[in-house]
């Protein structure tokens, strides 16, 4: 009977420590070696149009990753087809080389306000797409891509 109450206890509270997400999802990139041509893509199902969402690009890279940034082409497409394409920045280091993700010497995870308070005008299927924009064929050590959307607000 104990075990039964512990286990409910945990399941809770597992539950309800991430209330405000909508969406999180991850996309391994093979042998940590991501080709300018492979495309990362992302459907998310949106039911809300009133509460505004934050929307976050969640990258992890291993510690022998060769640059400080990351530059990336994001592309979202609403369900009546119309889109938004962006080239965004991340800093994964700061000046020093000290790496702004969580984690460990092997990977370090960071998450990346991409846009924040936004509303999503029409319930249905958006499409998000990350592609790497550094300019190099084989981006080396990025070993996953993510994206996470939540309610804005409190947590």
């Amino acid at each position: 009977m104990k075990n039964i109450g512990l286990v409910t206890v945990i399941v809770l509270a597992s539950l309800s420590c991430d209330r405000q997400k909508v969406f999180e999802q991850y996309h391994p990139i093979p042998e940590h070696r991501w080709n300018n041509t492979e495309v990362v893509n992302f459907n998310v199902t949106i039911t809300d149009t009133i509460s505004a969402h934050n929307v976050q690009i969640a990258v992890r890279n291993t510690g022998q990753y060769e640059y400080s940034n990351l530059y990336l082409f994001v592309t979202a497409v609403s369900p009546d087809g119309s889109s938004v394409r962006d080239t965004t920045e991340i800093m994964l280091a700061d000046e020093h080389g000290k790496w702004l993700g969580k984690g460990s010497a092997a990977v370090y995870t960071l998450y990346y306000p991409y846009r924040q308070n936004i509303r999503f005008p029409i319930r249905g299927i958006y499409r998000f797409t990350i592609e790497q924009a550094m300019w190099i064929r084989d981006l080396e050590h990025i070993s996953d891509v993510g994206l996470r959307i939540e309610k804005a607000g409190r947590k």
